[in-house]
């Protein structure tokens, strides 16, 4: 059997492609008269596979740790809704939370009034910090 054939056997036992195939005995492989044969060339290890080629993902873990660290995440790589960013609810929990604290240190400013700019908050009354640092001032 020509190197070729055994080669082809090989790889037809295998399911891979002839490629993929390496022999490292010629001689040997030349005596090979049937796919028997073949078989035990393959299990002496004279008739072995070489390993699949694989995409390297090398570059995306850099990439992944880049953007971790904040590398690529300007307005400009953005695609999508500002939705998309951070969600209408994140965005609403984060401006909430920051104007109940805001509240909270200015308890003592408010007064009685305390709870009724605590429900104004909670009902989205206030654009942002500087809104309700306004409301504040025009309540004295």
């Amino acid at each position: 059997m020509s190197v070729e054939t055994v080669r082809r056997v090989a790889a037809r036992i295998w399911g891979i492609g002839s490629s993929r195939v390496r022999i490292l005995d010629e001689k040997k492989a030349r005596e090979a008269l049937t796919s028997e044969d073949v078989k035990n060339l393959m299990r002496q290890g004279l008739v072995i596979k070489k390993a699949k080629k694989g995409v390297s993902r090398g570059r995306a873990r850099i990439k992944i740790f880049r953007k971790k660290m904040g590398r690529g995440r300007g307005e400009g790589s953005r695609k999508g809704t500002k939705n998309a960013v951070k969600s209408l609810k994140q965005r609403w929990v984060e401006k909430v939370r920051s104007q109940r604290d805001f509240i909270k240190k200015n308890k003592q400013k408010l007064g009685v009034n305390y709870r009724k700019a605590y429900k104004l908050v909670k009902g989205n009354f206030f654009r942002d910090k500087k809104h309700l640092k306004s409301f504040i001032e025009s309540l004295k």
